[in-house]
């Protein structure tokens, strides 16, 4: 593992001018609001250092930016608009967003570290390419007609219809994309949105609203209100005029969500935590089983909901296996997300780094073996080295707990033990997010995908998301899915219609 130094680039030091010297504003109504909270300090986690300050949404902020969705949504041009026509303004965004993609990639990684070609090759053009394929949708959501067999002639049909205001909270691990994957599907199904975006990383959901109003979206489609969640994210949550909230974060926030919405029984789509199984037997092409293993856990340095984080692994090859992913860890460049050589940045706050730091103690003092890690790296920034630990046992709080951080547990399995213990072991957790296996035999591949109590299983590969795919958890992983056609759908309702013709 090599330590790099952070590299500034001509639009970073322009971003960096520009931030220190503003206020971050609430965008409401298509206005720039100051907001009424405490403002915010917004921190590069690369440096520790601040990068601005912005404002922070009180329940009044979230009140009116609700009445500005609800009035667009009502009243205003939004949900009247013909379906191409919402296809043709959301187009309009993404060409937008693309010919900004250098400054959105840039203030991504300088808000939340993470590397900057990761950014801009990948995470931002997956959210690009999330928000075409639901502009598609808009011109595709339907009704049917439906036979009936009550007497006499009839005409009966379903309507498909916008909910109408929709809530949308998004975490500070891959702010643009999960925010363009919950904006999309409610704006092209003809909702209005209230974006509450984690008040560590707003910068991209601000300007991703700009870019809109740019663009002509009108002023109340898209709304944003950063703030503290117990403040901003609490009075969304709970507002009577809010129709649904999709939310991705924390297991322990959804669920009190789900009072939040009992007031007016709002819809709720739930993308919650996970503690996702990886699984290689001796038969898989290790070439592509050791990187794919490695990259499920060190990737956005291990701060993903789907993270491979509990390795299962045949003896036969375990040391090979563990070997290969250490080896993989140590050769890691560890860095400021802006320096081109990095390709595992720091964890989002120092908060976070220790409550990392804390798991990997906590495993080592259960009897886990540290294989590689397990340590700050050096710099000013909230770095962790990426971290295997062997040896883990099911009662360990780091075989069953999320640690969000790029730490890889990792259990053998023996030829005594078949796929359906395999399996067990696998399902033995309170999550069911993601899953993969690792195999040349089809058959153990399928009955894997099979029997796997998660919404997502990959096999032979640690990547699998695709706009049309719908994404989402089973236990304490979440309720609903986004992406696909039930993605959009859930932006929906349903209305029956019956006509008497005689």
């Amino acid at each position: 593992m090599t330590l790099t130094d952070t590299h500034a680039n001509p639009i970073a030091t322009r971003l960096r001018e520009q931030l220190s010297s503003t206020v971050l504003p609430l965008i409401i109504d298509g206005e720039q609001v100051p907001g009424g909270g405490e403002p915010l300090t917004v921190t590069d986690p690369s440096s520790g250092q601040t990068l601005t300050t912005s404002a922070s949404a009180t329940a009044g902020d979230v009140n009116a930016a609700v009445a500005a969705a609800r009035a667009a949504f009502e009243t205003g041009p939004w949900s009247t608009l013909s379906p191409s026509r919402r296809q043709h303004l959301l187009h309009k965004l993404a060409d937008a967003l693309e010919e900004n993609l250098d400054e959105l990639a840039t203030l991504e990684s300088l808000n939340c570290g993470k590397p900057y070609a990761v950014a801009r090759n990948f995470e931002l053009p997956t959210g690009i390419d999330i928000l075409r394929y639901h502009a598609g949708w808009a011109t595709k959501l339907n009704g049917e007609t439906r036979d009936i067999s009550l007497p006499g002639q009839w005409h009966a049909y379903t309507l498909r219809q916008p909910l109408g205001v929709a809530g949308l909270i998004v975490p500070w691990n891959v702010p643009f994309t999960i925010a363009l994957s919950k904006i999309a599907p409610a704006l092209a199904s003809g909702c209005t949105v209230v974006l509450k975006p984690a008040e560590l990383t707003p910068l991209t959901a601000v300007r991703v609203a700009q870019i809109a109003l740019e663009v002509g979206i009108p002023a109340g489609v898209l709304n944003v209100v950063q703030g503290l969640g117990q403040v901003a994210g609490q009075a969304l949550a709970d507002h009577p005029d809010v129709d649904k909230v999709s939310f991705t974060g924390s297991t322990a926030v959804g669920k009190r969500l789900l009072a939040s919405a009992a007031g007016n029984l709002k819809k709720l789509s739930l993308e919650l935590g996970g503690k996702s199984p990886v699984v290689i037997y001796p038969d898989a092409d290790m070439a592509k089983a050791i990187p794919g293993a490695a990259m499920s856990i060190f990737a956005n340095a291990g701060q993903v909901c789907a993270a491979g984080s509990r390795l299962y692994v045949h003896e036969d090859v375990a040391d090979e296996v563990i070997a290969g992913i250490a080896k993989f860890a140590e050769s890691m460049n560890v860095g400021a997300g802006l320096d081109p050589s990095t390709q595992l940045g720091p964890l989002i706050s120092e908060v976070q780094r220790e409550r990392v730091l804390g798991y990997i103690e906590a495993g080592i003092a259960d009897g886990a073996e540290l294989v590689t890690g397990g340590a700050k790296a050096a710099g000013d920034g909230f770095f962790v080295t990426p971290t295997v630990l062997r040896n883990v046992t099911a009662e360990m709080s780091i075989a069953h707990e999320e640690i969000f951080g790029p730490v890889l547990s990792v259990s053998t399995f023996s030829n005594e033990d078949s796929l359906a213990e395999v399996l067990r072991r696998a399902n033995d957790s309170d999550y069911g997010l993601n899953s993969i296996i690792f195999t040349q035999d089809i058959s153990r591949a399928l009955l894997f995908a099979k029997r796997i109590q998660a919404g997502n299983v990959r096999v032979n590969t640690g990547a699998g998301m695709d706009a049309n795919m719908p994404f989402g958890g089973f236990k304490q992983s979440g309720w609903g899915h986004e992406n696909g056609r039930e993605g959009i759908e859930a932006y929906t309702s349903i209305k029956s219609v019956t006509v008497k013709l005689d």
